[in-house]
């Protein structure tokens, strides 16, 4: 039996610290990164030990069967390579990092973290390393100084708690703020309280701190969703949906492309400081020299621009975000029955477009939309891709015409043109019931309500006197 998804949703508030508290919480979050990073470098090393094992390496040889998946998880057991391995290192760590015992036996002992939240880090550690031991990511990062932001607990009960807008942690009582006149925030506060999460952010150069509440249940509707089919093709710069009422063509996540161009040239600043005060560690050709392990000079001004770095990346994910929200919420409005191309956008980040994709993130786009879906008990229809090849087919022809990239609209045998994207978004929407074919009856009904809403978008966005991005079309 699969295991049924619970619903869960986040509201993060401000935190009102006093600055021994801020110390506090430095201190401990940089004990958390340090257990993190020791219970990390403890599996990698259990790794190379079990990977030298003749009884590991000889299942390693058998053909794939149940047997076989039962003995190397025993044998991953044995080694401490797996979730309650990880639990059972960071045991002895957590212990390790408690205060001494106080001299005075009326006071009480004080504990940096508590058996949660260590046992939450040990989780973080496990999905990294499942990830490099079933080849996922071919590297394993260690977190450096400053880089560890956010402790949570398993429950509201013990450690990280939360009650009447007072976070407790350890000794801890942090004044948390609630705004009064914001719906969601106080239809949050009624919903059961899964477990607390701690999360530290470097804004404008200065660090906050924020509490984030995982709560139990389904988040406050801003807007109405409606019953209604909607197709949507992302594309590498644009986005387009179409419903039985309504035709969207826009840039995917506009206005985003200035910030990653700020933080381009920052970090050609940065290499330009980093070289001039390490001119041992390259090449005369500018490369870096592999075998030289002197340690790395930064300057004051390489610091302020890692700094001015942080500040952008949060920016851009922040604006990212948002952008992707309201995109969501339109969608959301045209239809409740989304149709959606299955892309492989992890391949497609090494490709020319990988950079566009990385920092436009389609596929976290998706999943806010998968997840405002699921709260209606329903998710996102993905199509075949192969075999329904929506930027080729035609319907009117009933036959596939590869298309340039440059080529932006589609045109039909009587000379009517329509903008590709626009196109392809409605035959994603008109597929069969297996999803993997156009369902040309369904295209040939609807199609002259769907070409007089898109003539109407088209009208709207020529009557702007815009200039729209090359891909659009117009």
């Amino acid at each position: 039996m699969a295991k049924e998804k619970k619903s869960r949703y986040i509201a993060e508030l401000d935190l009102h610290l006093e600055t021994f508290q801020l110390h506090i919480l430095e201190t401990r979050f940089e004990i958390a990164r340090h257990i993190y990073n020791a219970c990390k470098g403890k599996m990698l090393e259990n790794i190379s030990y079990m990977r030298a094992d003749e009884e590991y390496k000889s299942w390693l040889r058998e053909e794939k069967s149940e047997e076989r998946s039962i003995a190397l998880r025993k044998i991953r057991e044995k080694f401490n390579i797996s979730q309650t391995g990880a639990e059972r290192i960071v045991k002895s760590m957590g212990k390790h990092f408690k205060q001494k015992k106080p001299k005075n036996p009326k006071h009480k002992q004080k504990v940096h973290l508590d058996s949660h939240v260590v046992q939450k880090i040990a989780l973080q550690v496990w999905k990294s390393i499942s990830d490099y031991l079933f080849n996922k990511s071919k590297k394993v990062h260690f977190k450096k100084y400053g880089q560890f932001n956010s402790v949570e607990g398993k429950n509201n009960q013990a450690g990280l708690t939360y009650e009447n807008g007072i976070l407790y942690w350890n000794g801890l009582k942090m004044k948390v703020h609630i705004p009064m006149n914001d719906t969601y925030i106080q239809k949050a506060l009624h919903d059961e309280i899964a477990y607390c999460r701690l999360v530290r952010k470097t804004i404008r150069g200065k660090i906050k701190y924020y509490l984030q509440l995982i709560l139990k249940g389904i988040p406050l509707h801003k807007q109405e969703s409606c019953d209604g089919e909607v197709g949507i093709d992302i594309g590498i710069s644009t986005v387009a949906a179409v419903s039985n009422k309504e035709v969207i063509i826009e840039e995917f996540c506009e206005g985003l492309d200035m910030l990653e161009k700020e933080k381009r040239l920052i970090l050609r600043k940065m290499d330009r400081s980093r070289r001039a005060t390490n001119p041992n560690k390259y090449h005369e050709n500018g490369t870096i020299k592999k075998g030289n392990r002197d340690k790395w000079i930064r300057s004051k001004r390489y610091w302020k621009l890692l700094f001015n770095l942080k500040e952008i990346c949060y920016k851009i994910a922040a604006v990212r975000k948002i952008m992707h929200n309201k995109l969501a919420n339109t969608i959301l409005k045209m239809g409740n029955k989304v149709f959606c191309e299955k892309m492989n956008y992890k391949g497609l980040q090494k490709t020319k477009f990988g950079k566009r994709i990385g920092y436009k993130a389609p596929s976290m786009f998706l999943r806010i939309v998968n997840t405002k879906l699921s709260y209606q008990g329903k998710e996102i229809e993905y199509i075949n891709t192969w075999t329904v090849k929506a930027s080729q087919y035609c319907h009117i022809l009933n036959e596939f015409q590869k298309k340039n990239l440059s080529q932006r609209f589609h045109v039909f045998p009587d000379g009517t043109k329509i903008q590709r994207d626009c196109y392809s978004a409605w035959l994603i929407k008109n597929v069969n019931e297996t999803k993997n074919k156009v369902n040309r009856e369904k295209c040939l009904t609807e199609f002259s309500p769907f070409f007089e809403n898109y003539k109407r978008t088209e009208e709207t966005l020529r009557s702007l006197n815009k200039k729209f991005i090359s891909s659009i079309g117009f």
